[in-house]
Parts: structure tokens; sequence; C-alpha cells
């Protein structure tokens, strides 16, 4: 093995219990928190669940707030907060995927409340100290340790009534967190590890989630792999793929996983020959050497999911203003960013062209 070049890791303090009937150390991690009076977030289709999920802590619980929003809209997050100031909440319980984390998110940021984590998806934002808003049309980002959950329970059971398409989806914007970090300007060695573990666990998993949405195995795979990618994103900064979702979650209310499904396999190919060490470690988590982007794509279609941002209804007409607002404000990148590029590159995801470089 070759000696790694310099680099640097900040490992993230936090917790992590994963398996099956992991939910029932819920009221053991709120109190090993120190907290005693949770609101329980979750988006109104998961209110039920939420509500068995509240069951179980008793009375830690101040709260069942079930009106989570993808994206995080400024006017959600001010909803929540007062929320939880009206039942004197000291924590949140976070049930859900990325809309009920990045809610959480919110209220911890601005309150400081503590989180626990209980993901039903593999969106990977519990894994992570970033935050999202949106406001007038526009999707802030930031890091902010204050937001990190202190414990995550992973549960495959949680998972089984995730309708296919979704676990498709969600899969796969947690595989782009793991491809992003690996041509990241802060990577290191650990990340490396855990990014081609992660796609390798997701790409073998999906499949085998979306054949048979019971298989619990195959789900705790997915977890397990929604985990280390998630991490990915927690441990690096972000580049093109993330950019070009954020504007198009932002501007124009986009899906965010099937987003993510969309557009990953363009960015990656617009930057692979540009990363070919990202690449190579791409090709061998996916079996794919030379052309991991291809691969991912057929994957996407193997799985059912989205292969055209059409299909999620953008408009051709959208393009020129999603490449303006993604170049004014770029993010670091491996190949330098171009409207022509970006273009040529959004044309395609809009079509559900394969992927070209």
């Amino acid at each position: 093995m070759n000696t790694p070049s310099a680099f640097s890791y900040q490992a993230l303090p936090m917790r992590v219990v994963m398996g099956v009937r992991a939910l029932d150390r819920l009221a053991e991690e709120i109190d090993r928190a120190g907290l005693e009076k949770v609101m329980v977030l979750c988006s109104p289709g998961q209110r039920k669940l939420a509500e068995s999920v509240a069951a179980l802590a008793g009375a830690r619980v101040a709260a069942v707030h079930p009106h989570a929003r993808v994206h995080v809209p400024a006017e959600s997050a001010a909803e929540a907060r007062r929320r939880a100031e009206e039942v004197n909440a000291d924590g949140c319980l976070a049930v859900g995927g990325g809309s009920a984390i990045g809610l959480g998110k919110i209220v911890a940021l601005r309150h400081g409340l503590p989180i626990i984590a209980v993901p039903t998806t593999y969106a990977g934002s519990e894994m992570t100290p970033v935050w999202g808003l949106t406001e007038n049309g526009v999707k802030r980002t930031g890091r902010d340790p204050r937001v990190l959950p202190v414990s995550v329970l992973y549960d495959p059971a949680l998972t089984v009534s995730l309708p296919a398409a979704v676990s498709a989806t969600s899969g796969m914007n947690a595989i782009a967190h793991a491809a992003e970090a690996l041509y990241a300007p802060d990577a290191s060695p650990i990340v490396d590890l855990m990014a081609e573990e992660g796609v390798r666990a997701l790409a073998g998993a999906l499949p085998d989630v979306v054949a048979d949405g019971a298989d619990l195995d195959a789900r705790s795979r997915a977890q397990y792999g929604a985990w280390l990618c998630g991490a990915c994103l927690g441990a690096t900064t972000m580049s093109l793929h993330h950019k070009l979702c954020h504007v198009l979650g932002g501007a124009l209310d986009l899906p965010h996983a099937p987003t993510h499904t969309v557009v990953l396999p363009h960015a990656l190919a617009y930057n692979q020959r540009a990363a070919p060490e990202a690449a190579a470690a791409l090709g061998r988590a996916l079996g794919a050497s030379g052309d991991p982007a291809a691969r991912l794509w057929e994957l996407a279609g193997r799985l059912g999911a989205p292969r055209s941002l059409r299909e999620l209804g953008m408009a051709e007409g959208d393009i020129d203003r999603i490449v303006e607002v993604a170049l004014a404000d770029p993010y670091a990148n491996p190949r330098a960013v171009t409207a022509e590029g970006l273009g040529r590159l959004l044309h395609a995801a809009w079509s559900g062209r394969p992927p070209a470089c």
C-alpha cells in the first residue's frame, strides 16, 4: 500500500446505533443525550409513524410537529421554531428523511436544541453538519457543528414501507454524496475508503431493495451504505453536482432525491477526466472501470428511477436561468465550470440522454 500524502481529517462527534430493532433503544438514547422534552419532527405523510415512535419515548416527548417540507422553506422553519418555544422543547427527534432532519437542523441552528435522528430513507443528512434553508426561491446552505445529530438510530424495519421508487432515488442521492467526496478539494484517504465502500454497498443493495421491499438484509446493507456516504458529505466540501441540485431545488422546487438521481451521472461525466483517481475508485465500487458515469446512469434505469429533468417538471427554457444562478456563486470543482459546459450538461440531463464527458 502506498504511503498517503499529507492530509487532514476531522472526525464528527456522533453516536450511531444500527440494526433491526435499533428503535427499541430510543428512550435510552434520549436519556443518554440528557434530554427530557423533545419535539418530534416529521413530514405530514410520516405522522402516523412519528406518533408510534413518540410513544416509545413516552413522557420524554413534548409535542409532535408533522409539518416538515422538502428544501426547508423559511416559513416552515419559522413555524417549527415557534412551536419549539411554545412547548419548551430541549431537543428535537427527527423521524423521516431529509425534510424532517433538515428542519431539525434549522431549529438546532437557531435555538441550540440537540437532534436525535431516526432516518427512514437513505438521504444521509443525519450524518452531516450541513444545513439548508430556502427563501425567495434561493436555497442557502452552510455548515455548523450545532446541527449535527448527537445520536442516529438506523433500523431497517422502518424503511420497509418506503416505496421502491423512493428507495431508488434516495439511494442514488446517497451515492452522489460519496461520488463528490472522492474529488473534493479536502478529500483524504479516510474519506476515500468510506466513499468507495459506501457506493459498493448501495449499488449492490438497491436492486435487491427494489425487487423485494421486505428484504431486511438488503435494507440493512443500504442503510450501511447511506451512513458511509452521508459521513463522506459531512467530512468534505461540495462541488458541481450539489451546486446544481441546490439551484434546481431552490429555483424550481424540483424534488430533492430524484433531482440528485438525474444530475449525478452527468455531473460525474463532466468531472471524471479531471479526477481520474476518483473515477477509478467509483469504477471499482460499481464494477465499471473506465466509465462510472455511464454505469450510474444504467443503474438508475435498472432501478426504474427518473433519468431526465423533464420528467421532474423542468422546462427546457429554464436551463439558461439555472446556468446563470449556478455560475454566480460556484462551488470548488476539479474541472473549470463554464456556461457552455453547464449548458451542455443540463441539456443532456433535461432530455434524458446518456451522460457524455
